[in-house]
């Protein structure tokens, strides 16, 4: 028997994130492409990020037939945000610039990379990237490397650089509650056995 489940943030009604989700504005518009394996799992910080912001849209898939419709919105220039030898850094607007349509991959990297290699659309589009210097979070995964991030704190940290010096920060709290109520729900010796420092 399953439990109950908030049908805006997917959670078990007990522990419903809705109340700390924000409201908030952004010059950027951020299209999140998730893959379908991340739509059920417990912690689904893209559909947080999509809820919190008024200028973003999530689409589950692997293979996006309505891409070109999805990536040519008036008055946007898109851009990936996913790594690469020529990706762009993130820079603050200038007030005369075309705000971005910020194309965001959401899975682990390797599903991330699937759904660039099954969209050439997707993989074709100019590239911008985050500083790799930020330390994630997410305390209970292990960062593949530096600058590795959830999908809704890379989002956070792009649009803190873009929308300077714009605050995206209350994006974080249902994440860091989620986190907190994952940690709790195993105990702090389990999670200390398993993800405390090495």
């Amino acid at each position: 028997m399953s439990r109950p489940q908030c049908s805006r943030c997917l959670r078990p009604v007990a522990h419903c994130l809705c109340a700390l989700i924000p409201n908030l504005d952004s010059r950027t518009r951020v299209l999140l492409l998730q893959h379908p394996s991340e739509v059920n799992h417990a912690l689904n910080t893209a559909r947080l990020a999509a809820l919190g912001l008024n200028n973003a849209q999530l689409v589950v898939g692997e293979v996006f037939e309505d891409l070109p419709t999805l990536l040519n919105v008036p008055g946007y220039q898109a851009r990936l945000l996913f790594p690469a030898d020529d990706a762009q850094p993130l820079k603050v607007y200038a007030p005369e610039d075309q705000p971005l349509l910020l194309v965001v991959p959401d899975g682990t990297w390797r599903k991330a990379r699937k759904l660039l290699h099954l969209n050439p659309l997707l993989a074709a589009l100019p590239r911008v990237a985050l500083a790799d210097s930020a330390v994630s979070r997410y305390r209970l995964r292990k960062a593949p490397g530096p600058g590795a991030l959830s999908t809704v704190e890379a989002i956070v940290q792009a649009l803190e650089v873009l929308e300077s010096p714009a605050s995206f920060a209350p994006l974080l709290k249902p994440f860091d509650a989620l986190i907190d109520g994952q940690i709790a729900a195993m105990g702090p010796d389990v999670f200390q056995r398993n993800h405390g420092q090495r």
